[in-house]
């Protein structure tokens, strides 16, 4: 049986996509704050949420972020800037999720093909960023996608058969995206999550390293 591991798996996304594998067979393990207390800010929480897992998983997908503190919103403007704020979501989008990537090697297995997924978006693109703002989630992704890129590479050298790659989910339905999905085509989470696990599925092993969205279709960095 194929074994997954989905982090964030109260999340909108992260929550269809393990129920999805589930439905197909898979073996899932999921964690999130909600149900674990699983919290990504927290170094010693993560190392002994991961430490205690047996693997290895074929699947790792990693679907946790936040938009700005539960208090904020995304900046319009430079002047809207605050550097404790900034702090928490570079602590959620990057620094959590590198947290976790930590921990690959063991999780992962050497013999054949895997997968280690991070949620990220294409707001995180430099070279696609036409308009400006929101300044910490941008820039945040655009860590965490070099973050990713590094751990593939790495990951490349002990476990050839592996695929580490950041995916765009595109604009879900969920409670994340609720204040801002009227500017944009949204899909539902239990789509979102077929659209990935299909891209996931058809990934070659020269992709890893790379940063997709939901129709496998390469985003520029």
């Amino acid at each position: 049986m194929m074994k997954a591991l989905i982090i964030g798996s109260s999340g909108g996304i992260g929550a269809a996509i393990a129920a999805q594998l589930a439905g197909d067979g898979w073996d899932v393990t999921g964690l999130s704050r909600a149900a674990d207390g699983f919290d990504v800010t927290d170094p010693a929480r993560v190392d002994a949420a991961l430490a205690g897992l047996t693997g290895p998983f074929d699947l790792i997908v990693t679907a946790v972020g936040i938009l700005s503190p539960a208090s904020g919103a995304p900046e319009k403007n430079l002047s809207a800037i605050d550097a404790n704020a900034m702090a928490q979501v570079f602590a959620v989008n990057a620094i959590g999720p590198a947290l976790i990537l930590r921990h690959a090697a063991r999780l992962l297995p050497k013999d054949r093909r895997c997968v280690i997924a991070t949620l990220s978006a294409r707001v995180g693109s430099i070279g696609d960023n036409q308009i400006g703002g929101w300044y910490s989630y941008r820039a945040s992704k655009a860590a965490l996608n070099q973050i990713v890129h590094g751990a593939a590479i790495e990951l490349g050298r002990s476990h050839k058969q592996s695929i580490c790659v950041a995916l765009h989910p595109g604009t879900v339905e969920t409670s994340f995206t609720k204040d801002y999905a009227g500017r944009h085509k949204t899909v539902p989470a239990a789509e979102a999550a077929r659209n990935l696990l299909g891209v996931i599925a058809a990934f070659k092993l020269e992709q890893t390293g790379g940063f997709y969205d939901f129709a496998g279709q390469e985003i520029v960095w």
